[in-house]
């Protein structure tokens, strides 16, 4: 979340300028406010007129602009903004910060702020591997310059290699993680999604529909507030979210070693669909179709219970151990005493029944119930309700 955050954005010169526009909208949509500066190359790419309308704000362009600076010299722009974001920064651009130079707006900008700046690289793969563009990289690091990218990938040249500008949603995660100073700053939450995996021979396994959607939009939440997040996850269908360390399990076991190892933590939210149960016996072969013999007996043994583990520690438990109870009847009912069987905190409880759409939907219905007892909330987007649910953790850790 951006709320009342102030972005400097500098627009450079390149065909990835484009770009800048999403950006724009992504950090609007959090809150935060842009003001935006372009380069004479950027001008070429991306009109100031798009650039103002998606901003809400003037789109400044030239540094002698006597009425801008007296309405806000350009040292007063550099410094009145929370981070300066140049994206896309071309070679030229930052061969300009490396070296100090201030001959237009931008490069004077960036010479005069004594706010973090973050550059966002973009150029041909041959301008980004020589080795001058290479020195200035490292002298702008070196300056406690941040940077992230490029990525590789086809470009518009007709080149493959790195040197593509960052997407847009990364920047986005990125810039939030570097503004992470919201009311969970300086804790650290762990987060599990997605299902696991029980192998029961080299090509099949025992699993749920969970798509992990929820557990990646409270990880995402969580890290919006500043929280530093470990995202444990399972092999789920949407992607883990940016701006959060990443560890992938497949198995419930596995799930488990990566929550410990990952401790200790202020906080743990427990959204994966753990499988409660495993083939005692793993084949090491491909388990063949034998029609006289019928099908394959499976014994099966109890998963380690992860929630359980955590809530019981006696050492090192995080202050708060957040459930998921997934339930098709008796919903508050089945979650209220499971809460108490595992020691949690709190439970979050939802109805998964077919009919409801929630397990592998968009979204969500659900009821937290802690000590004080079952509070519903209305049905929402899972991302809603992620962000409901990392404030009222904000607000327990205080």
């Amino acid at each position: 979340m951006l709320q009342g955050k102030r972005i400097l954005l500098i627009i450079g010169g390149g065909i990835s300028a484009y770009k800048s526009l999403e950006l724009i909208r992504l950090i609007k949509r959090e809150g935060g406010s842009v003001t935006p500066v372009l380069t004479r190359a950027a001008e070429q790419f991306v009109t100031p007129l798009s650039v103002a309308a998606l901003a809400g704000h003037k789109a400044y362009t030239h540094l002698f602009d006597l009425t801008d600076e007296a309405e806000m010299g350009h040292i007063e722009l550099s410094r009145s903004a929370d981070l300066v974001v140049v994206a896309p920064a071309t070679a030229d651009l930052m061969a300009k910060m490396a070296s100090g130079q201030a001959n237009d707006l931008a490069s004077t900008l960036l010479l005069a702020t004594d706010t973090p700046v973050l550059v966002a690289p973009a150029m041909n793969v041959r301008m980004w591997l020589h080795p001058a563009n290479q020195r200035n990289i490292a002298t702008l690091e070196a300056d406690g310059i941040h940077r992230i990218g490029p990525n590789e990938g086809d470009m518009a040249c007709g080149e493959f290699g790195p040197g593509r500008m960052t997407e847009p949603v990364e920047i986005h995660a990125e810039i939030m993680a570097l503004l992470a100073n919201g009311p969970l700053g300086g804790r650290h939450i762990i987060v599990t999604s997605g299902p696991t995996h029980e192998p029961i021979d080299p090509v099949r396994y025992l699993a749920n529909r969970s798509s992990g959607q929820q557990g990646s939009a409270i990880a995402s939440a969580l890290a919006g507030l500043g929280a530093q997040v470990t995202f444990v996850t399972g092999p789920a269908r949407t992607a883990p979210p940016l701006g959060v360390k990443v560890v992938k399990v497949e198995t419930a076991s596995e799930m488990l070693d990566a929550v410990i190892s990952a401790l200790p933590a202020d906080a743990a939210v427990f959204a994966a669909a753990v499988a409660d149960w495993r083939v005692a016996e793993v084949a090491a072969g491909k388990i063949k179709k034998a029609k006289a013999e019928g099908p394959p007996a499976l014994a099966l043994m109890e998963n380690p219970d992860i929630l359980a583990t955590v809530s019981q520690m006696t050492k090192g438990r995080p202050e708060l151990v957040v459930g998921f109870a997934a339930e098709t009847d008796d919903v508050v009912a089945h979650a209220a005493q499971k809460r108490k069987r595992k020691g949690c905190d709190w439970i979050v409880a939802n109805d998964v029944s077919p009919e409801t759409g929630i397990m592998g939907g968009s979204e969500n219905a659900v009821t937290v119930i802690d000590a004080d007892g079952p509070e519903t909330w209305p049905r929402a987007s899972k991302d809603d309700v992620a962000r409901k649910l990392a404030l009222r953790i904000a607000a327990a850790l205080g």
